[in-house]
């Protein structure tokens, strides 16, 4: 009996031994690093990085796999994802959360920011982080923003001033901003994927565009863009999102520490993100198969005073207190 008693404690003792150890050292957490372009550009670079760090930094606590190409989930699918926890972090285009909340379409306000410059200090100022959970409602938080660039207008002609625009026709992402602001100038915006652009500028189905120098680049579109306008009128950027519910049940020493890296991940990305724009604008330029066309501060100001009827249009959906705030950072207010 005694030995029996004796055999049953120490396995009693056993199973404590074991739970405790068990409690000490949990699965770690799983983020599964959803995206739609490939490991090589500034997103990938950038969700690699996280991984890294995560590895290095968590090791045991946190793990991270990544998805890029969407071989996890694609733009038609990976909010859902996101919002039902099936995925844990995306990096979406800003044009992208129209659907849950117009306030970011201050970034495609034509002419409202000066340059890269002035929407780095708006994003860092209270109202940039404020729009970071504009979308919490809907099971969405950004974390950070990421830089894929200033647009450039291209086109079949030159384009210095507003008027030069009128009777073209222009590729747009879907976006009611987008739309406007070629109304406004009496072209013709067509919503087409990003994969069709060259073909239909090719083509002639559109004669102009709107994009980065490294999307140009890339894509090979000044090969059939015989002018591209430095116009800076507008940023594409992408937002780096979570389920707050997810994020927020994170323990707060690991969430905190998460946080830092992706501070430091965003940093990482922006600076390769403008390497990677001026870099191609240089090749642009040397390829000479477009002619690249540099505003004055005159024909700037036309341009911005031609959207100004699209800054109101849009300024009760975004709300006065944000496109205020966006003013304020440029090197000059205005009214």
């Amino acid at each position: 009996m005694f030995k029996s008693i004796i055999a049953m404690a120490s396995c009693a003792l056993a199973l404590a031994s074991a739970s405790a150890d068990g409690a000490q050292q949990p699965s770690p957490i799983l983020i599964k690093f959803s995206h739609v372009v490939a490991d090589n550009t500034p997103k990938g670079q950038g969700a690699l990085l996280f991984k890294q760090l995560v590895e290095q930094r968590l090791a045991g606590k946190v793990r991270v796999e990544v998805y890029p190409n969407s071989t996890l989930y694609g733009d038609a699918n990976e909010l859902e994802a996101l919002r039902n926890d099936e995925v844990q972090l995306l990096a979406p285009s800003l044009a992208k959360f129209e659907k849950y909340t117009q306030q970011l379409q201050v970034f495609d306000l034509p002419f409202l920011f000066d340059d890269l410059d002035a929407v780095n200090r708006f994003q860092k100022r209270a109202k940039g982080r404020q729009l970071l959970r504009s979308m919490e409602q809907h099971n969405i938080v950004g974390l950070a923003y990421w830089h894929n660039g200033m647009k450039q207008l291209s086109a079949s002609k030159a384009l210095l001033l507003p008027g030069d625009a009128a009777g073209l026709s222009f590729r747009i992402q879907p976006s009611g901003v987008l739309e406007a602001q070629f109304q406004q100038l009496g072209a013709t915006p067509q919503k087409l994927a990003f994969s069709e652009v060259f073909k239909a500028l090719q083509s002639g189905q559109v004669q102009g565009a709107e994009n980065p120098w490294s999307n140009i680049y890339s894509q090979k579109l000044h090969s059939v863009q015989p002018y591209i306008t430095e116009t800076n009128h507008g940023v594409l950027d992408y937002m780096l999102v979570s389920n707050p519910r997810f994020w927020y049940g994170i323990p707060h020493g690991i969430r905190m520490e998460l946080e830092g890296i992706v501070d430091e991940v965003t940093y990482a990305v922006n600076r390769q993100a403008e390497a990677a724009n001026q870099a191609d604008r240089q090749r642009i330029e040397a390829s000479g198969s477009s002619q690249l066309i540099s505003l004055d501060a005159q024909q700037r100001e036309a341009w911005r005073q031609a959207m100004r009827p699209v800054w109101q249009r849009f300024e009760a959906a975004i709300g006065r207190d944000v496109m205020n705030a966006a003013q304020t950072v440029n090197r000059k207010k205005r009214d």
